[in-house]
């Protein structure tokens, strides 16, 4: 379906946490489980899937930077930095790489702050709400979307 197509997945900060912040919005599943469901899809889809999380604003930039010429499509869960980071939104726009921006939660119905995302503008989609399925449902979308 994907041939050769390369997907790489960032998760942002304390998105290693998962599995024991606030499970009764994240789940009890851990990041590491849920990477490897991606992981599992991809492969289902045919496409090959990396996976990188860094608490760290300026290494998911250079992280970003570097898939350049490498990915074929990112998703991206920035976490908190969804709402802060022009310079994650910066990198996102510069590589011109088809960027899917992935939430758990639906972040329209949390805090006031959540609302406002600086990368929605800079991706092809958004997928919210779903819990750990956002990232099974951005994948799939995303793949989609490469192929056509």
């Amino acid at each position: 379906m994907g041939e050769n197509m390369k997907i790489l997945l960032i998760n942002g900060a304390n998105l290693n946490m998962l599995g024991i912040r606030e499970p009764e919005k994240y789940g009890g599943k851990t990041l590491k489980e849920i990477e490897e469901a991606v992981i599992a899809k991809g492969k289902e889809l045919g496409v090959e899937t990396d996976v990188y999380q860094s608490n760290i604003e300026g290494e998911i930039v250079e992280k970003i930077q570097k898939a350049l010429n490498v990915y074929d499509g990112i998703l991206i869960n920035a976490g908190g930095y969804t709402h802060t980071s022009v310079v994650i939104r910066d990198a996102i726009a510069a590589v011109k790489i088809p960027t899917i921006e992935v939430h758990m939660t639906n972040i329209h119905a949390r805090e006031d702050f959540r609302h406002t995302s600086l990368l929605s503008g800079v991706c092809k989609g958004v997928i919210a709400g779903f819990g750990e399925n956002s990232y099974i449902l951005a994948l799939e979308g995303l793949v989609k979307l490469i192929q056509n």
